[in-house]
């Protein structure tokens, strides 16, 4: 994907763009992807691991740039102590970097126009870049208000950069604590075939 535009929102950068090319598809971003039937609409899907592929029957709708932190909390584990993800905190952009949401726990992704989704995770795979957090395949599991996010069915989070737990400073001198992780992605987010 092409990106451009360079934006820097709390210690992240995010290439946000004016265009994106996906698979040889050009569509404005955040924009819902205009199809005159099915297949361009297909042309227009990231390419993933078949792990986490969005099911027949569901179509490309939108997609933003996120921005923002993930938060660990430092925790008692089984085997001893580790950092467990709280959720994220980030901001949501669409076309030309006009901010279109927030993402926070749930996880949820709420739009300016006041919608929601909550997903739930079904499937992940790891990012190209090592030091970044998986890719995801989240399925909608519940929706409030009408707007942007009504008829979201699945997201998949594409393009991490960061974002992942500390390897050190978790002990039982720490435990309570949490940290703030540098991220960005891209959240695709898909409808069912057939909705407007």
């Amino acid at each position: 994907m092409e990106k451009s535009n360079w934006l820097k929102t709390a210690g992240a950068v995010v290439s946000i763009a004016a265009t994106a090319m996906v698979a040889g598809c050009a569509a404005e971003l955040g924009e819902p992807v205009v199809a005159e039937n099915d297949e361009l609409s297909s042309a227009c899907v990231p390419q993933v691991p078949a792990a986490i592929a969005v099911p027949a029957g569901n179509k490309l709708a939108f997609y933003y740039d996120a921005v923002g932190v993930q938060i660990y909390g430092c925790d008692a584990t089984a085997t001893g102590y580790g950092w467990v993800l709280r959720g994220p905190e980030a901001n949501l952009y669409g076309h030309k970097g006009k901010l279109a949401g927030t993402h926070y726990a749930g996880p949820t992704w709420e739009s300016t126009d006041g919608s929601k989704v909550v997903g739930t995770k079904l499937a992940d795979a790891p990012s190209p870049d090592t030091n970044s957090i998986p890719w995801l395949l989240l399925g909608a599991a519940s929706h409030a208000g009408q707007g942007r996010m009504t008829d979201v069915t699945y997201i998949q989070r594409l393009e991490t950069a960061g974002g992942k737990a500390p390897a050190t400073g978790c002990d039982a001198g720490h435990v309570g604590e949490t940290v703030r992780v540098d991220y960005t992605a891209t959240y695709y987010f898909y409808e069912a075939r057939g909705k407007k």
